[in-house]
């Protein structure tokens, strides 16, 4: 299917750039039979790879939302604990008497900002 003109521009590629175009029509050959059987072989491989490009990157958002809720999880439980440690903090700092507890919690707002 190739001649040795179209091998050489791949030659030319850098070597990881060889492997990822050579893991790509790998994974295109498994719709040989449909591609070939095309008017255009060469366009019709093309689309053979977006499909799989396709495939690959559906799998890779399905296991990013899988991940998602659970780092997100961790990240709330991380900003609890947080502002937790800033209250702490501000009230060993200005030894907070009862009546100025809205004073606290207005300094650790703002502190939570940053």
């Amino acid at each position: 299917m190739w001649d040795d003109k179209e091998d050489d521009w791949k030659e030319l590629l850098a070597p990881e750039d060889q492997e990822v175009i050579s893991d790509l029509l790998d994974s295109a050959r498994r719709h040989k039979g449909a591609f070939m059987n095309a008017d255009d072989v060469k366009v019709a491989q093309l689309w053979a790879a977006l499909i799989e490009m396709k495939k690959e990157l559906e799998q890779t958002k399905m296991m990013v939302r899988r991940a998602e809720a659970p780092f997100r999880d961790i990240v709330s439980m991380a900003e609890i604990e947080k502002r937790k440690a800033v209250e702490r903090i501000v009230r060993d700092l200005i030894k907070a008497e009862p009546d100025k507890e809205d004073s606290v919690q207005r300094l650790v707002d703002s502190l939570m900002r940053f």
